[in-house]
C-alpha cells in the first residue's frame, strides 16, 4: 500500500500545507496536483499592483528547486477529475492515477458568473488566478470605461486600481450597501465615501440585467430599466466554494466539502482546507467557511496536525484585509450578528476603527488605516478570545493597553 499524501489545489492552502509536510521531514511522500501551470504563487497582488503594471510578475511562493529539494513530486497542468475513493485512487486530467493514504481537497473557489451571459465573451472577465489577471491586465490597458459588477472585496479592489490607472470606473451593487456581507454598516459607508471622492460611480440598490450580446462582445446591459453600454465588463459578484470533485466521490458537501474541526471529511482518509471547505464549529452551530490568505494559511497548520496523528482542532483567529486605493482595511475577529459597536478615532481624519461588543466582550475589531490598532485587536482577541470587562467595555482604551 502506498503511503502517499496528495494534495489537490496550488493556492495558499495547498503550498503552506506543502512547506509543513516539508519540515516534518514528509516531503519526499507528497504529491501536488495544480490545475494550473504556475507553481504555487501570492494571489492577494493580483488585483492590485500586478494590474497596474506590465513589469509586474506573478511571485511563487517558493521556486522549483525548493519542492525538488523538499521531494515534492509536481503535478502541474493536470487537474484532478476524479476520487476513487474504494481503490484509495485519484486519476487526473492525463489519465494518470495517483494512489494515496491521505487525500488533501484544497481546491479552492471559482469566481461566479451570469447566468444569461455566455462565456468567452472577449470584454468580460473575472478574477481568480493568474491567467485571470494576465488577461484582465490587458484589457484595462485598452479600455477606456470599466463597469464593475458587484461591490465586494474583489470588485472594489479592481475598481479602485482601475481608477489609479485613470480609468472611468461605475460599480453597480444591487445591495444597499457596499460589502454588506463583510464589514459594518460604518465602514462601508466610509468607504462608499472615499469611492465616490476618488471619482468612481457607485450606484447601490440598482438592479442590472438585459444584456445585449454582439457577436462575441457584451455591448450593453439594462440598470434599472436604462440601457448602458459597455466597453469592458468586469465580474466581482463573488466565488463559490469548488467541491465538485468531492460531491461526485459522494462526500458530504454543505456550502463548501463539509470537514470536522480537524479538517477530516466524511472519508476520514481525505481532508479539506481553505476556501472550500466548510468547517464544522467546536461550539456547534453553523458551519463555517472563509474565503482568505490567512485562514488559509492557518487551517494548513491544523490539516498539518491531522496528518501527523495529533489532535488539534481549527480555532485561529480569523482575520482579513483589503487594499482599495487609498484605503487600506483589516478586519480581525468575526462581525457579531447583534451587539454594539463604537467607532475610535485614529491618528488622522482618514483612519479610525470600529470595535465590536457582545454585552461586555470584544469580538471584532475593524480598522481603516490604522495598522497598529489591528495588531493590538488581533493580540487581544487572541489573548483567550475573553477580555475583562473592564478592558472590554472602554472602547477608547481597549486597544491602547496593548500599543
Amino acid at each position: 500500500m502506498t503511503d502517499a499524501i496528495v494534495i489537490v489545489g496550488g493556492g495558499h492552502a495547498g503550498a503552506q500545507l506543502c512547506a509543513g509536510l516539508a519540515a516534518a521531514g514528509l516531503g519526499a511522500r507528497v504529491h501536488l496536483v495544480c490545475a494550473e501551470a504556475e507553481l504555487p504563487y501570492q494571489r492577494p497582488p493580483l488585483s492590485k499592483s500586478f494590474l497596474k503594471s506590465a513589469q509586474e510578475v506573478i511571485q511563487p511562493h517558493r521556486a522549483p528547486a525548493w519542492y525538488a529539494e523538499a521531494g515534492i513530486t509536481l503535478h502541474r497542468a493536470d487537474p484532478a477529475v476524479a476520487i476513487d475513493r474504494a481503490r484509495r485512487v485519484l486519476r487526473l486530467r492525463s489519465g494518470r492515477e495517483l494512489g494515496y493514504e491521505r487525500l488533501v481537497l484544497a481546491t479552492g473557489g471559482r469566481a461566479r458568473g451570469l447566468a444569461h451571459v455566455p462565456d468567452g465573451l472577449v470584454n468580460v472577465a473575472a478574477l481568480r488566478g493568474a491567467a485571470d489577471a494576465l488577461r484582465l491586465r490587458a484589457l484595462l490597458d485598452a479600455a477606456q470605461r470599466v463597469t464593475v459588477l458587484g461591490g465586494g472585496f474583489i470588485g472594489l479592489e479592481v475598481a479602485a486600481t482601475a481608477r489609479v490607472l485613470g480609468k472611468a470606473v461605475t460599480v453597480l451593487e444591487a445591495a444597499p450597501r457596499l460589502l454588506t456581507r463583510s464589514v459594518s454598516p460604518e465602514l462601508a459607508e466610509h468607504v462608499l465615501q472615499v469611492h465616490r471622492a476618488s471619482g468612481i460611480d457607485v450606484r447601490l440598490g440598482v438592479a442590472a440585467g438585459g444584456f445585449e450580446v454582439e457577436g462575441d462582445r457584451l455591448a450593453a446591459l439594462t440598470v434599472d430599466g436604462r440601457r448602458e453600454p459597455v466597453e469592458l465588463l468586469v465580474l466581482g459578484i463573488g466565488a463559490a466554494p469548488e467541491h465538485a470533485l468531492a460531491s461526485d466521490a459522494g462526500l458530504d458537501c454543505d456550502n463548501g466539502i463539509a470537514v470536522d474541526a480537524c479538517l477530516r471529511s466524511s472519508d476520514p482518509a481525505i481532508l479539506a482546507l481553505g476556501d472550500c471547505a466548510s468547517v464544522a464549529q467546536a461550539s456547534g452551530g453553523r458551519r463555517l467557511r472563509l474565503e482568505s490568505v490567512q485562514n488559509a494559511n492557518d487551517q494548513a497548520r491544523t490539516a498539518l496536525a491531522t496528518l501527523l496523528g495529533r489532535e488539534e482542532p481549527y480555532a485561529a483567529l480569523p482575520w482579513f484585509w483589503s487594499e482599495q486605493g487609498a484605503l487600506r482595511l483589516q478586519m480581525a475577529g468575526l462581525m457579531p450578528a447583534d451587539g454594539s459597536r463604537h467607532r475610535r478615532p485614529g491618528a488622522t481624519a482618514a483612519s479610525f476603527s470600529v470595535l465590536h461588543y457582545v454585552g461586555a466582550q470584544l469580538v471584532c475589531v475593524e480598522s481603516v488605516n490604522a495598522p497598529l490598532d489591528h495588531l493590538a485587536a488581533r493580540k487581544l482577541l487572541e489573548a483567550g478570545r475573553s477580555p475583562a470587562p473592564a478592558v472590554a467595555c472602554d472602547p477608547n482604551t481597549a486597544l491602547k493597553t496593548l500599543l
